[in-house]
């Protein structure tokens, strides 16, 4: 797709604006924002508070080694556990480890080495009886030589890890998202994935492709915040958690129905 024809093709993908539901303060509030239904939890690259969302109180807190926690990118609520996209960012070559905390205790208790060869992973998901996964590329800092922001790879793996299918993000998405990459990212209710890149306050709606190896670009929604690590509120499917980094606050959007024509 010619570059030329980019933006007027990302106007017409353009979907109602996110409207700002709360707000709460967290100075771990630095990578993303996730929900599991009873608590907020905010991430940093190495560390993870724990809040109660009627209060904003911070109830609970875990703080790892920063050599060995190096970039916690983001994290899923499942089955009582964080489950985490982590990388080495910004050394290279890239490597990437998911790791698991325990919500009730907050401790630490797996990892799993995904080491170098993808890219950096910045968040992963669970779906359709399935993993998916973010691989991200960088044009500048973090990035490898001979790739940049349009190689970062979506890849579905089964629940052992192993490969199932690997896609590319439309050309027009990636252009927004240069020179970096996509930060967050799950699965709708809707059956659609939303992603975030990195500093735009833009939420990307795609679809897998009938047929090829490039996702499908469906609309893009304005969110109030610039963009992070995202996840869906469980008790409410169109509430969607993010993170205003400046501010260091948590803050909840509840985004609109998207209509294809």
């Amino acid at each position: 797709m010619s570059l030329l024809l980019a933006p007027a093709i990302f106007l017409a993908l353009a979907a109602p604006g996110a409207a700002e539901v709360r707000r709460i303060p967290s100075e771990d509030a630095r990578q993303g924002a996730v929900s599991d239904g009873r608590h907020l939890y905010a991430i940093d690259n190495a560390a993870i508070s724990k809040l109660d969302p009627s209060s904003g109180r911070t109830v609970a807190r875990w703080h790892g080694d920063p050599a060995l926690f190096r970039h916690m990118n983001s994290c899923i609520a499942l089955g009582g556990k964080l489950i985490c996209a982590a990388s080495n960012y910004p050394d290279v070559p890239m490597a990437s480890s998911i790791e698991w905390f325990d919500t009730r205790t907050m401790r630490h208790v797996a990892s799993r080495s995904l080491g170098p060869g993808r890219g950096s992973l910045t968040w992963l998901d669970w779906h359709d009886g399935s993993w998916w996964a973010c691989f991200a590329h960088y044009d500048g800092k973090g990035g490898e030589p001979g790739r940049d922001h349009r190689h970062t790879t979506l890849v579905r793996f089964d629940r052992t890890f192993a490969e199932q299918g690997a896609w590319l993000f439309p050309p027009d998405v990636l252009e927004r998202m240069s020179p970096f990459s996509s930060s967050g990212g799950g699965w709708g209710a809707d059956g659609r994935l939303y992603v975030t890149g990195h500093d735009r306050p833009e939420l990307y709606v795609v679809a897998l492709p009938d047929a090829g190896s490039v996702l499908r670009h469906v609309a893009t929604i304005p969110i109030p915040t610039n963009g992070q690590a995202i996840a869906w509120d469980p008790k409410d499917k169109r509430l969607l958690w993010s993170i205003e980094r400046k501010g260091r606050a948590l803050v909840a959007s509840r985004v609109p129905e998207i209509v294809e024509n």
